[in-house]
């Protein structure tokens, strides 16, 4: 293997083309050798415009290219446990979109794939790579706020006009929990060390948009009465905060997931005021792909292993079957 851990992109998705190849190309470890498309033209035309050697027409293509180390899968929600265990057989290590799967099921059944083939599986939380959340878990785990009483967060976004988003699509893994309400659950995981006990969600189901979840809002409860209020939607105004109370102070981050450019700073309030935590820049994607080379090329473990995916599809399983049950399950 090269000094560099070569990467192959399983699709010409624009979180790929727009975030996670610039980012990957910007980073130290990491190097994008190939894209692949199931159009030939498609994947000629990505790589031409991201400076990347090769294209490939099919995905079988890329997966048998043995100089390719890892793939990247930002495909639809539906084609994630396909295409990672097709991967993990090809014996590719891979980087794959959230949410990893459909359900917890799925997830784990990936995991034991890429276990027998004896490669690494992450989940593509980029924001979670990003300095400002170590400094973050610091800040709480110092008690700079006290005990921690509760989380409060959200994601939300409009794109309700365009119907043939594949986010649409129920049967394809569509609906806001899946696209954005993993997040504040799953920094609600992070910040809390610990797994949750139950959940209550209410969802509205869009009849215009497949009846996919287009709102959604829940409480999620921790051990010692802890909790995380959030809601997400893609039929909202776009903002994404996170809001750490505790009982000495706060922690508010304004944008919590999705960064605008020098938008990482966030807030600290105690009995000395409120003041603004400067951040080190950083490119979280590029974050993300060093740390998952770091882990390939000098067996350095994995700070999120699959099993925490596993966990957090656990939790998005129950906050499914709450919205539609309309009714509080214990995990």
């Amino acid at each position: 293997m090269s000094q560099k851990l070569r990467w192959g992109i399983l699709g010409c998705a624009s979180i790929a083309k727009r975030s996670v190849i610039p980012g990957l190309q910007q980073s130290r470890l990491n190097e994008v050798a190939a894209i692949a498309s199931r159009d030939q033209d498609k994947a000629t035309q990505a790589a031409e415009e991201l400076n990347i050697p090769t294209a490939y027409g099919s995905y079988e293509s890329l997966l048998a290219d043995s100089s390719i180390d890892a793939i990247y899968i930002p495909l639809p929600n539906h084609l994630h446990k396909e295409w990672s265990i097709r991967a993990a057989e090809a014996g590719k290590h891979i980087l794959c979109e959230k949410p990893l799967a459909l359900t917890e099921a799925e997830a784990a059944e990936m995991a034991e794939a890429a276990a027998k083939a004896g490669v690494l599986l992450a989940e593509a939380f980029m924001y979670r790579y990003h300095p400002r959340y170590d400094m973050i878990k610091e800040l709480i785990t110092s008690g700079a706020i006290g005990e921690v009483r509760g989380i409060r967060s959200a994601f939300t976004f409009n794109s309700s006009a365009n119907h043939g988003n594949v986010r649409f699509r129920k049967d394809w893994g569509g609906g806001s929990i899946y696209d954005v309400g993993c997040y504040p659950i799953n920094a609600a995981r992070i910040l809390l060390d610990s797994e949750p006990e139950a959940v209550t969600v209410q969802a509205f189901f869009s009849p215009e948009h497949d009846h996919v979840d287009m709102m959604a809002s829940g409480l999620i409860e921790f051990e010692g009465d802890v909790s995380l209020t959030f809601d997400c939607g893609m039929w909202a105004a776009y903002r994404n905060p996170l809001e750490v109370v505790g009982t000495e102070g706060l922690i508010e981050v304004p944008f919590a997931y999705s960064l605008p450019e020098n938008g990482a700073n966030f807030f600290l309030t105690t009995g000395d005021g409120r003041k603004e935590i400067e951040v080190p820049h950083a490119n979280a994607y590029s974050e993300q792909g060093d740390h998952m080379a770091e882990a390939i090329l000098n067996n350095k473990p994995l700070r999120f292993p699959t099993e925490d995916a596993i966990h957090n599809m656990k939790v998005i399983d129950a906050c499914l079957q709450s919205a539609h049950e309309r009714k509080r399950i214990v995990l």
